[in-house]
């Protein structure tokens, strides 16, 4: 299969997302200049690349629990006594949880290393690998540490996805979902490679204008809002891709009730979310009061809580929603 090439255009310099079968085979060819590579890594990922270059494998522990300042740090000391520099690279092998940290680890090594990431599943390579955005958890929350950190290349290898277990590919579903509302229009009936195109193409839009979500990158949070707060709340019970659906059912609950949108967009909001195979409706146990203190820990919060709506002018932020209606729409997406 022909590979598909895509181009990040970013002030002064950009660089290439390639996407399709066997992508990850054309990274020795495709590897900018370096000395030598960090693989960055964890054990059950299973696929090993070849960067063409002398390179050793650091392995990172697997789930949220893992994605911590403490990794970070052994990540650093391990680069370090093994002589890595600013020659050369690090490569992050895996799927969202290790282009975070991978790219935050390289970010932050000799303040600053140049990293490319190698997606192997569908949420790394529609959106954690695209953008630079790197970064870790807190107990209080997720990804409240980090930096944006631009890769050199992305290489998004659409076999991977083949031998994803069933609920973490339909947990890439979840940002799927997001783009029908960001451009994405109906995405149900293109090929994986097309679906995982189009997204990139419209991330790279809008990184391309908004590098460091000062401004219009914010509509990438759709569904996030709640959905990061669902994931801190259930100690990660729920993964990334389940938790923004429930997230994007919610936001439109809301935009609902502000005005924002009418009835029936909220009932497409639950078609496509549902339509993946996704919840719509938030686990049992969990509280208002508990929810509505980590909204507030959200890491866009401007004045208050800070949502992301669906409106008459497309998707982005709102803040000053009073809290009933908050509420309210809590109750909507309950069990």
């Amino acid at each position: 299969m022909k590979l598909i090439t895509l181009e990040v255009p970013l002030a002064g310099r950009s660089y290439e997302v390639w996407i399709g079968e066997g992508a990850r085979h054309e990274l020795a060819r495709l590897l900018p200049t370096a000395r030598k590579a960090a693989v960055v890594t964890q054990p059950g990922i299973g696929y090993a690349v070849d960067p063409g270059v002398e390179h050793r494998v650091f392995h990172i522990g697997e789930g949220e629990g893992a994605k911590t300042l403490s990794t970070i740090e052994s990540l650093c000391r391990g680069f370090s006594r093994w002589g890595l520099s600013r020659a050369d690279c690090v490569v992050a092998v895996g799927g969202g949880m290790v282009t975070d940290v991978g790219g935050f680890a390289a970010a932050v090594y000799h303040r600053g290393i140049p990293v490319v990431h190698v997606a192997t599943t569908l949420l790394a390579q529609i959106d954690a690998a695209i953008g630079g955005k790197t970064g870790v958890n807190l107990p209080e929350g997720k990804n409240l540490v980090g930096a944006y950190w631009q890769p050199s290349l992305v290489i998004c290898d659409t076999e991977t996805l083949q031998s994803l277990p069933p609920r973490l590919y339909a947990s890439g579903l979840g940002e799927l979902a997001k783009y029908h509302w960001l451009g994405g229009g109906d995405l149900d009936h293109l090929t994986v490679e097309e679906q995982v195109a189009r997204c990139v193409e419209i991330k790279a839009a809008v990184v391309a204008a908004d590098e460091r979500e000062i401004g219009r990158r914010v509509a990438l949070n759709y569904g996030h809002t709640l959905g990061h707060a669902l994931e801190t709340a259930g100690s990660y019970d729920l993964l990334h891709g389940e938790a923004v659906g429930i997230g994007l059912v919610f936001a439109a609950e809301l935009a609902y009730r502000l005005g924002r949108i009418d009835a029936d967009e909220v009932a497409e909001h639950r078609r496509v979310v549902s339509g993946y195979g996704l919840p719509t409706r938030l686990p049992p146990g969990l509280g208002d009061d508990e929810l509505t203190a980590l909204l507030a820990r959200d890491k866009k919060a401007l004045e208050g809580v800070t949502f992301v709506l669906d409106g008459p002018d497309g998707v982005e932020p709102v803040t000053g929603v009073p809290g009933e209606l908050i509420e309210a729409s809590l109750e909507a997406v309950r069990e």
